[in-house]
């Protein structure tokens, strides 16, 4: 039986009670919650594979919806008022999400192999090689496309949103995406002689689609950025795959235009 990931677990608790402090669940919220718990429910019985296929769809379905923010019972704390983080930057604003982390609390529950541990060494290594891959991709082609500049910074709000993204934002996307898709996607596709190569290509244009909002540049600096986070789960695990994120994210935020520089 695979042993439940208690430290990712109690990360995305510490974050998630922030983000309680912040905000409120009113009681349309349990219908979020009891659906995730059907869904998990049928993906972890064993007596009807078809239920399994249809908990998943119901967990799809209900990740897109969440990470929308289509679903209604959720108040959303705003920590940090819209403002310009450097004189050159878009208006940056930022909430303490309650609905989008219910899917890492998901997926660590009922898929704790997503979690593909890995031996501290392999995780340094892999976390190294994923980052200077990610920053070289997504950060110098966010350069050369003119999106974001120099900007070294350190605002007041900058330990907030260190702990919003390390522990409800990078958590949460990686145990998705990296965990659960490309994770998911290599065990189907192992019969292939390519098949964590294909696994890793789709798990990151799928990060990238998620990024459409932004614009169709957006969605191709976060596929490459994918492809890096990609290499470092698949060598160092999730933790690997979930400090990349970060790492990248970190320096963007202290080093460079957040979110990006205005038109």
């Amino acid at each position: 039986m695979t042993t439940l990931p208690w430290l990712s677990l109690a990360l995305l608790s510490l974050g998630y009670a922030l983000a309680l402090s912040f905000g409120q669940l009113g009681w349309l919220a349990l219908i979020s919650i009891a659906l995730l718990l059907f869904a998990g429910y049928a993906v972890r019985q064993q007596t009807v594979p078809f239920a399994r296929y249809l908990g998943h769809g119901l967990f799809i379905v209900l990740a897109v919806a969440l990470a929308m923010h289509w679903l209604p019972g959720f108040y959303n704390g705003r920590v940090i008022e819209p403002q310009r983080l450097t004189d050159n930057a878009v208006r940056f604003s930022m909430h303490l999400n309650q609905d989008k982390p219910l899917l890492g609390f998901w997926l660590l529950l009922v898929c704790p192999w997503i979690v593909a541990r890995r031996s501290l060494r392999m995780t340094v290594y892999a976390t190294a090689m994923g980052l200077a891959l990610s920053a070289i991709l997504a950060l110098g082609g966010a350069l050369l496309l003119g999106v974001i500049a120099w900007a070294p910074k350190w605002p007041d709000q900058a330990w907030l949103w260190l702990l919003n993204n390390l522990l409800l934002v990078t958590l949460v996307e990686e145990a998705l995406f990296r965990g659960y898709i490309q994770g998911g996607l290599s065990r189907r596709f192992k019969h292939l002689p390519y098949g964590e190569n294909l696994a890793l290509l789709l798990a990151s244009l799928l990060f990238g689609l998620a990024h459409i909002g932004a614009g169709w540049t957006w969605v191709l600096l976060a596929t490459l950025a994918g492809v890096g986070y990609g290499l470092a789960y698949r060598f160092g695990g999730l933790g690997a795959a979930i400090l990349t994120h970060f790492g990248l994210n970190l320096l963007h935020f202290g080093l460079f235009t957040y979110p990006m520089l205005a038109g």
